[in-house]
C-alpha cells in the first residue's frame, strides 16, 4: 500500500466530513479505484473504502447501513460513505431549499434547536444537517433523499408529501414496505395515489440495507453485541489472509467482495 498523501482534499471534490469551526480537512489516497482516508473523527487509523453484505452501525450518525463503508481494519469504527465523504454545508436541498444546512458533528443538547429528524422523525444521536434559520434538521441518510424519487419497490415515481399533510394524514397513512403507520414524512405515488412510503422506510433503498436484503433490527443494543463479534471475526480472518498471502493478494480479495 502506498504512502498517504497529505495534500487537502477539496470541498469541491467531495469533501470528506468536517465541523465547520474546528475540524481539519482529510487526507486521501486513491489506490486501486478504492479510497483510503484518515478522518478526523477516527485519526489514529486510516479507513479503507469497502464493500460489504454485513449490516453495520455507522459511528457517525449513529444509524445502520450495508454493503458500502468506510471500515478501520484494525477496529470495529465504520462509516456510512455519505457520511464520511458529505459536504461541511448544503445550499440547496429540495427537501429544505429555503435556506442553507449546516453540518454538525454532534447532536444539540438543550437550547432551540430539535434533536429529531424532520424527513424521518427519528431522532438525532450524532452527525447531522441543521438550519440555523429555522431549526430544520436531517439526518446524513435523509440528506440522500430528494422530494421525488424512483425507488425499487415501486414501478412509479414517488412524491415527498409535505410535512403539514404527513403530520395531518399519518392515521390514513399505511406503508406498502413496513406494512404498518408511523410518524414522519411520507411518500406518496401520484398514478396509484394509495401507494405510501414512509421516509424512514425509504432511507432503506439509500443506506444499502435493502439491496443487501437485510431488515434493520427493532432492538440496536441487541445487534450492537451481535456485529461487534461478527466484526472481530470478518477482521481476523482479513488479517490472516493478509499477513500469510501477502497484501497484494488481500486487495484482491477486497476486489471480489465489492
Amino acid at each position: 500500500m502506498s504512502r498517504m498523501s497529505r495534500t487537502s482534499y477539496s470541498i469541491t471534490n467531495k469533501s470528506a466530513l468536517m465541523e465547520i469551526r474546528t475540524s481539519p480537512p482529510p487526507i486521501l489516497e486513491e489506490d486501486d479505484k478504492k479510497y483510503q482516508i484518515l478522518h478526523f473523527s477516527h485519526p489514529q487509523h486510516t479507513l479503507l473504502q469497502i464493500t460489504l453484505p454485513s449490516l453495520f452501525t455507522c459511528m457517525g450518525c449513529k444509524e445502520f447501513g450495508a454493503g458500502n463503508r468506510f471500515k478501520c481494519l484494525q477496529c470495529d469504527f465504520e462509516l456510512h460513505e455519505f457520511c464520511a465523504m458529505a459536504p461541511p454545508s448544503l445550499k440547496s436541498h429540495s427537501l429544505h431549499s429555503q435556506h442553507s444546512l449546516i453540518f454538525f458533528t454532534k447532536p444539540v443538547k438543550g437550547g432551540n434547536l430539535r434533536s429529531s429528524c424532520d424527513v424521518c422523525s427519528k431522532s438525532i444521536k450524532g452527525y447531522a444537517f441543521r438550519c440555523s434559520t429555522c431549526n430544520f434538521s436531517m439526518h446524513p441518510c435523509c440528506a440522500q433523499l430528494s422530494w421525488e424519487m424512483n425507488f425499487p419497490v415501486h414501478a412509479h415515481n414517488l412524491k415527498l408529501l409535505s410535512s403539514t399533510m404527513s403530520a395531518t394524514g399519518d392515521s390514513d397513512f399505511f406503508c406498502y414496505e413496513c406494512k404498518r403507520k408511523r410518524s414522519g414524512r411520507v411518500y406518496r405515488c401520484g398514478v396509484c395515489d394509495h401507494y405510501h412510503l414512509h421516509a424512514v422506510c425509504a432511507k432503506n433503498m439509500v443506506n444499502g440495507l435493502y439491496v443487501n436484503g437485510i431488515k434493520a433490527p427493532e432492538n440496536p443494543s441487541k445487534f450492537g453485541k451481535v456485529v461487534g463479534v461478527a466484526s472481530h471475526v470478518i477482521l481476523g480472518l482479513v488479517g490472516g489472509l493478509l499477513e500469510s498471502i501477502g497484501e497484494g493478494v488481500g486487495e484482491a480479495l477486497f476486489d471480489t467482495m465489492r
